[in-house]
């Protein structure tokens, strides 16, 4: 039986993944885009088995419409709470009133539900959501992934590759999970087909320590990489808090300070995911931290030296 998924940010990074993973299963994809915007339909116009709809969050009657006949709602938006609390507010009441049967939340992180108040921005907004989620009338699963293992050679700076260093907070043996997004993409896919997925799907491509990735490093490249203790967790959460204080825009999803507390919620070891889920679509392949970082350090990429 085909089952009717909606996907809502399907034209950011992870969401285009998801509708591509989604490709070729027994799924019908419908895509939701905002009125007036193009991006949608250049990027799913002329596929087959893609339906495009539009609404705004702010258009109950829009929403309704669109989750009209859906079996699940898949949401890969992104932002901060306008996004992540108000329109997935919005998408999953319409969904509520639709009848559908399940929503997959835009969580995609690492385990935000034990993280300690005030620590981190943007897994409180999830934890929020998470609340309002649980109190609806339909059946959710969120997919726990820890962080996102093509960070490791762009946006996040553990690794300093011009100087062979690997930075870590606390201890270099605090385990870290690190998924790739294509890796992310097909467990939303799969958890989406799946009725009996359970209320949390926990991935990770690798479970891994800093010292274990400056070993990795330094077989990888036969040139030793060092560790570089930069504090504790307790010293990095309390530059971020100065930080945010004297941030003039507090609207920016990833800014400076909000990366120092997904460190600090990583590396103090709330947010490590305990109750792995790799094998519950079969024998997959997963992407390691060992393949993303060869596969760097073969196109020859380099960060600039500063």
């Amino acid at each position: 039986m085909t089952t009717t998924v909606l996907v809502a940010g399907a034209t950011g990074d992870l969401g285009r993944r998801i509708v591509r993973a989604l490709g070729g299963r027994d799924a019908w994809i419908r895509v939701l885009t905002r009125p007036g915007s193009d991006s949608a339909h250049a990027m799913y116009g002329d596929a087959d088995g893609i339906e495009i709809v539009e609404a705004s969050y702010t258009d109950a009657a829009a929403l309704l419409a669109a989750t009209a006949g859906v079996d699940v709602v898949i949401s890969a938006v992104n932002g901060l709470r306008p996004v992540i609390v108000d329109a997935q507010s919005a998408l999953l009441a319409a969904a509520v009133r639709s009848g559908v049967s399940r929503f997959i939340p835009s969580d995609y992180s690492a385990d935000y539900r034990s993280i300690s108040p005030g620590s981190n921005r943007n897994f409180e907004l999830r934890r929020e959501f998470a609340a309002t989620l649980d109190a609806a009338d339909i059946r959710a699963t969120s997919v726990l992934n820890g962080a996102f293992a093509d960070m490791l050679t762009g946006q996040a700076p553990l690794i300093s590759f011009s100087r062979h260093r690997v930075m870590f907070w606390s201890s270099a043996d605090q385990v870290l999970d690190f998924t790739t997004k294509d890796d992310v993409a097909r467990t939303v896919a799969s958890v989406a087909l799946d009725d009996r997925a359970p209320r949390v799907v926990e991935v990770a491509g690798s479970s891994v320590t800093a010292r274990q990735i400056a070993e990795t490093l330094t077989s990888l490249t036969g040139t030793s990489h060092r560790l570089q203790w930069a504090g504790t967790t307790g010293t990095l959460a309390g530059i971020s808090s100065v930080m945010r204080r004297m941030s003039r825009d507090d609207g920016e999803a990833f800014p400076a300070w909000q990366g120092m507390q997904y460190f600090v919620s990583m590396f103090s070891g709330q947010a490590q995911l305990r109750n792995l889920d790799n094998d519950r679509y079969g024998p997959v392949p997963w992407t390691s931290v060992r393949d993303v970082l060869s596969a760097h350090l073969a196109d020859g990429a380099r960060e600039p030296v500063s």
